[in-house]
């Protein structure tokens, strides 16, 4: 029993006796989402388990739904399960009325993964993404882009970049809209845009392979500006449109536009900008490209942008609406790195950190789909990872366990009760 200051006339005593208690009772949201995606079973397929079967206690497919679950929530350590596998609302979305793996049982989990269980999981994230249309899409933008992955201890392929002037990895990530496709880990002493034209190809290929007539558009920023790349592309029938770094070979060519809007600027005293296009070919590159140019001058100064396309849009259309929406991603890698912790990479081995990087992945992918599906039409519609989580996922509960059922006791004074129950009623079959 404890004992805190009283209210008035009346004592405040607080004891550990109201029995099973959970945080998370939103959780039957995440089983329920995974048990429509199948997301956690085509994993579990993905990775081959070489343990014995008749010396295992936890399910291989039991843990995956287990770790994913819990970065959903929030949990981002495997310390953390040595208190989340008594948690008996994530006992009962495991399916599951015992102790869960413990941290040590995970760890070994992560260490036994390889080079192609990740391919194999990148595959299962692909094909669920195909899953997810009932019928075929007409366009499909791939954004590429790379992101760093700080770390602080000598992991394997940790390395000094001068970009971000730390020690750290150099994920790419490949989103199309909202949902994830690729997450993978690379070391940071390389090219950013290095292996991006292999999963392209692996990506268009497998998206052609289900949808024949798709047109599809590469789309990033400058870092992954390669000719070589772009030839590609042509030779392919896939669309580009890719930043172009300045250089004064670029700017020259646009240097009377760039007086144009100074003087604009100057006369009226208000922001003026001018879209246009040029012809331009770098010395290395096999061929000249057209290049969508925006120059403006406002109270900073003058700016001036290049991206390089194969798009026939005016370039207004090609800039404001198709380019400037590759900005959207970079919430999406946020999410990632801050809301789901992708970024915890700080296992000593590589294919460890890599298995992480993708545990986070599903999790973005579940709660994606709930955002997606379920929550398009509510308040939540575009709200971030970690807002869904805690206005859905982070309820107090009892739990009541007995034979027959399980019983959820939600409280009655929670907030979002027609939300959650809008939510049930599209997830569960009645």
């Amino acid at each position: 029993m404890h004992e805190f200051p009283p209210l008035g006339r009346r004592r405040i005593e607080a004891e550990f006796s109201g029995g099973d208690v959970s945080s998370d009772g939103g959780v039957l949201l995440l089983r329920e989402m995974d048990r429509r995606l199948k997301l956690t079973e085509l994993l579990d397929q993905s990775l081959a388990d070489p343990r014995n079967p008749s010396l295992i206690v936890h399910s291989q497919l039991s843990l995956l739904r287990q770790r994913i679950y819990a970065i959903a929530l929030g949990y981002e350590d495997l310390n953390d399960h040595g208190a989340l596998r008594l948690d008996p609302a994530i006992q009962t979305a495991v399916n599951c009325d015992e102790e869960l793996g413990s941290a040590s049982t995970l760890c070994r989990l992560e260490n036994r993964t390889d080079r192609q269980a990740a391919v194999r999981f990148h595959e299962a994230l692909v094909d669920q993404f195909i899953a997810s249309f009932q019928q075929a899409p007409k366009e499909l933008i791939l954004d590429f882009d790379a992101t760093d992955d700080a770390v602080h201890g000598t992991q394997e392929g940790r390395a000094f970049n001068g970009y971000y002037d730390h020690y750290c990895f150099l994920p790419l990530y490949v989103f199309c809209d909202k949902h994830l496709l690729v997450s993978y880990l690379r070391p940071s002493n390389i090219d950013g845009a290095q292996h991006s034209w292999a999963i392209l190809s692996l990506l268009v290929k497998r998206l052609r392979r289900e949808w024949p007539q798709v047109k599809i558009t590469f789309r990033a920023d400058s870092g992954f500006c390669r000719w070589r790349m772009l030839r590609w592309c042509d030779r392919h029938n896939v669309n580009y449109i890719v930043g172009l770094a300045r250089n004064p070979r670029l700017e020259k060519q646009v240097d009377w536009h760039v007086d144009l809007v100074e003087k604009a600027f100057r006369l009226y005293q208000k922001p003026h900008r001018y879209l246009g296009e040029i012809r331009y070919a770098a010395k290395t590159w096999d061929r000249e490209r057209r290049v969508i140019f925006k120059v403006e001058h406002n109270e900073r100064g003058p700016n001036k942008r290049f991206v390089v396309t194969n798009l026939r849009a005016p370039p207004a259309t090609v800039y404001d609406e198709v380019y400037c929406a590759r900005g959207e991603m970079e919430n999406r890698i946020k999410e990632q790195q801050l809301g789901l912790f992708a970024d915890r990479t700080s296992c000593h081995y590589w294919w460890a950190n890599q298995f992480r990087l993708l545990l986070a992945s599903c999790a973005y992918t579940l709660i994606n789909a709930l955002r997606l599906e379920v929550l398009h039409d509510t308040e939540l519609s575009t709200a971030r990872v970690d807002t869904i989580r805690l206005k859905l996922f982070k309820i107090g509960t009892v739990i009541i366990r007995n034979t027959r059922r399980v019983r959820f006791l939600y409280s009655s004074r929670f907030a979002y009760q027609e939300l959650f129950a809008h939510v049930v009623e599209r997830l569960v079959p009645t």
